[in-house]
């Protein structure tokens, strides 16, 4: 047997199994919404890494980060024009984005944060605030928590929280622009492994937000295949598997203020990129 015809069969294996595991998990969807029925809107080749979204100011238009070019993009969902951008850093591993009260802000996967100044002009720029605890962390994720008055940063790979079995979530003080050095919560993986009905040592988010209506934090890990409810102070309530025909790689997060849900998809080595509109059906 050749190498070409074993490794056909190996990946003929991994294939199977990967079907195997998706046939015996349960796919429901959060009440509200249908997870299985988005509207679907493709994106540009300069968003095919799409790694960040937020809807603004309507559902017309999201703004989004691609990875690597340190660059702001606005997305009309309902043109295949250009899309408007805007400079802000150098070149960097970028991964989500977010409006607040005092402004916009960009994470990059050492836990720093770019504080956007002249969006929407000629004259954009950052200020860079850097991550001053030591050791290495990953992170993908952030979001704005009006009632701390904080962007929340939660850790995609951090030594210390692997050996717990936790996930760590951050703050920084958007009145003074400091970090906390202390979690001011920490996910529990096994809980989270529980509730889905899947085996998960680690768990790895990639986008989050407040829902505007339920007051709870969503939260997405395309490594896990996953969509995770907590509340506010880390308590983790509901967990749901995402079809990874449907979620190719999800990286970004956003809601519009009548609760609904985007999920955007990074293009990856299967797929086109892609942003996903569930509509918000109230309680």
């Amino acid at each position: 047997m050749n190498r070409t015809t074993l490794l056909l069969i190996m990946l003929m294996f991994l294939s199977c199994n990967n079907l195997s595991d998706q046939e015996q998990k349960v796919f429901a969807s959060p009440a509200g919404y249908d997870l299985k029925a988005p509207v679907r809107y493709r994106v540009r080749e300069s968003m095919q890494e799409i790694s960040g979204i937020e809807a603004f100011p309507d559902e017309t238009n999201m703004i989004a980060i691609n990875d690597e070019e340190g660059r702001v993009y606005q997305i009309n969902v309902h043109t295949s024009k250009a899309y408007p951008s805007w400079k802000f850093a150098k070149h960097g591993d970028y991964e989500d984005i977010c409006r607040t009260d005092s402004g916009w802000f960009v994470l990059k996967s050492n836990g720093s944060l770019y504080e956007v100044h002249g969006l929407f002009s000629d004259s954009a720029s950052s200020t860079h605030h850097k991550f001053p605890k030591e050791g290495k962390r990953e992170f993908e994720t952030t979001y704005f928590d009006s009632a701390r008055n904080a962007i929340v940063l939660v850790t995609k790979n951090a030594p210390d929280d692997k050996k717990e079995g936790m996930t760590s979530a951050y703050r920084f003080d958007l009145a003074t622009r400091t970090f906390d050095t202390v979690p001011i919560y920490r996910l529990d993986n096994a809980e989270i492994a529980k509730l889905a009905g899947t085996d998960m040592r680690f768990f790895k988010p990639s986008a989050a937000a407040i829902h505007p209506i339920e007051k709870r934090l969503y939260i997405v890990a395309s490594v896990n295949g996953l969509l995770v409810i907590t509340d506010l102070q880390g308590h983790v309530q509901e967990a749901y598997n995402l079809k990874h025909r449907l979620f190719l790689q999800p990286e970004g997060l956003t809601f519009a203020a009548n609760g609904d849900l985007y999920i955007s998809n990074e293009g990856g080595y299967d797929g086109t990129a892609n942003i996903l509109k569930f509509t918000y059906q109230r309680k």
